[in-house]
């Protein structure tokens, strides 16, 4: 899981950076031979619009891998904009950041969520885009609050985002670093769009892929380069999520069609409420886009042709069919924490620690670990060992061991199992490294997007980072997981 996930409301973005981005529609072609530029901040500009980039006003990492965080800004003229900070290693080269930026401020599409400015002074490298105050997919998709994504709001998401990756593919662009439901974020009309970092050249602030192998296109496992072929397999793992409503391994849903059970694919929540004639579209189009052959998969033109004929509700505004009430953010009721809850809340290591050895490993039940008979050879055996080793330190309290165990277990990555990711994120708390803990925590999520323990998690970790407004949401978003969870 890359980054921060379900929890920020984001802020309404204003008329005045709308009206600095005319050209949003690439029907204008009143100024085709005028490119659109971004404007150059300064350092002091993006520090007094994000109150001195305070851990409150950070937002979302929209699928960024910390230290690199967004934070949600006002600028002088009163618009509303997402300040992405680089680690300071990420981009030493500032005539590069310089013209990577340019080369992506040149974009402008009301499919994007458009970039509009950078800064780069000193070792401070920011990117400063229009914010977008609806959320993400995975939010809407994963932990929905009064109703699930519909049918024909998921199919307008899966023809959107294709046009946008059209857009950038057909303007010099078609490389884009670890497509997923938290860079695709919804407009003030609940419209999807497609967050502009990812476009951005990868540096030394990581991989274009996040940790989670079973999710990573074959042909970057093998090479470590991304190509077009590349973000067409991400497209597919996007369409399995709105599928199904959950994060499935593409080997497992292939599985599944292949069969010819792939109807076992699609949401329980859209029961008698999608046709199964656009479901069983969806999902051709899903297993072509995730072919191993890069060569196989369509291109991304092909994916707005295939989905263009699917749109059957295309009168009806997003905001409707979202769900979304007037205004900015609705309100969420208080609800009472559950013990472990309440133990993340007060940062109680010990008695979380006693909750995670009581409940031990049935939260992994929904987990599919699917092991063919040839891999269960000495390295399966080593690998169930190590977590083993690992499980006997954490009950004896031995954290830097659990640790090492665990790590050697998750780095194998032939099993997935969200406990141990639980596991190794309170170890890491008792050995004061929040960070490493967050990350834990929300690859516990990637894993099992459902699971409540890990947003109590992230929610310790977040306090231990001082980041108490963020913590307090993760802990709604657990609490609302656990209440339905026993409600169904």
């Amino acid at each position: 899981m890359g980054g921060r996930c379900s929890k920020f409301s984001l802020c309404w973005w204003s008329s005045n950076i709308k009206s600095n981005l005319h050209d949003l529609s690439d029907n204008d072609d009143g100024n085709k031979n005028e490119k659109p530029g971004i404007i150059e901040y300064s350092l002091d500009q993006l520090r007094s619009a994000t109150s001195g980039f305070s851990p409150d006003n950070i937002v979302s990492e929209h699928g960024e891998k910390a230290p690199n965080v967004v934070y949600k800004g006002k600028l002088e003229d009163d618009g509303w904009v997402a300040v992405k900070r680089f680690n300071k290693s990420a981009w030493p080269d500032s005539r590069q950041f310089l013209e990577e930026a340019r080369s992506v401020g040149q974009l402008r599409n009301e499919r994007l969520a458009n970039l509009i400015g950078c800064c780069c002074e000193g070792e401070e490298r920011l990117l400063v885009a229009e914010f977008m105050p609806n959320e993400t997919l995975s939010k809407h998709l994963f932990h929905w609050e009064t109703q699930p994504m519909k049918w024909a709001m998921r199919l307008r998401v899966a023809f959107y985002l294709a046009q946008a990756l059209e857009y950038c593919s057909s303007r010099g662009r078609a490389l884009y670093h670890d497509l997923n439901a938290y860079r695709i974020l919804f407009d003030q009309h609940g419209n999807p769009r497609l967050s502009c970092f990812g476009l951005m050249k990868n540096s030394r602030d990581g991989k274009s892929y996040s940790t989670n192998l079973a999710f990573t296109p074959p042909e970057y496992l093998r090479t470590g380069r991304i190509t077009p072929e590349s973000v067409i397999y991400s497209f597919g793992t996007l369409l399995l999520d709105l599928l199904s409503g959950k994060h499935i391994p593409p080997s497992h849903a292939l599985d599944l069609i292949r069969g010819k059970n792939f109807l076992l694919l699609i949401d329980s929540c859209l029961e008698a409420h999608f046709s199964s004639d656009d479901g069983t579209e969806l999902v051709r189009l899903a297993s072509r886009c995730l072919q191993y052959e890069p060569r196989e998969r369509p291109n991304a033109k092909s994916l707005v042709t295939a989905l263009a004929p699917l749109q059957k509700e295309t009168s009806e505004p997003s905001k409707v069919l979202m769900g979304i009430p007037d205004g900015i953010a609705s309100t969420r009721e208080t609800v009472s924490l559950t013990p472990f809850g309440e133990a993340c809340s007060r940062r109680d290591f010990t008695a979380m620690h006693e909750i995670l050895e009581k409940v031990g490993y049935k939260d992994d039940e929904d987990v599919a670990n699917e092991l063919s008979f040839q891999m269960w050879t000495n390295q399966i055996q080593e690998t169930l060992n190590s977590k083993k080793q690992g499980d006997s330190a954490f009950r004896a309290k031995d954290f830097s061991t659990a640790v090492d165990y665990y790590t050697q277990f998750i780095d194998v990555g032939t099993m997935v199992s969200p406990t141990v990711y639980a596991r190794r994120c309170l170890c890491y708390l008792m050995n004061d490294m929040a960070q490493e803990a967050l990350g834990d925590a929300m690859q516990a999520q990637s894993v099992s997007p459902t699971w409540h323990t890990a947003f109590y998690l992230q929610a310790a970790a977040l306090f231990s980072l001082g980041m108490d407004s963020d913590a307090q949401e993760s802990l709604k978003d657990g609490t609302m997981l656990e209440t339905r969870k026993h409600r169904d």
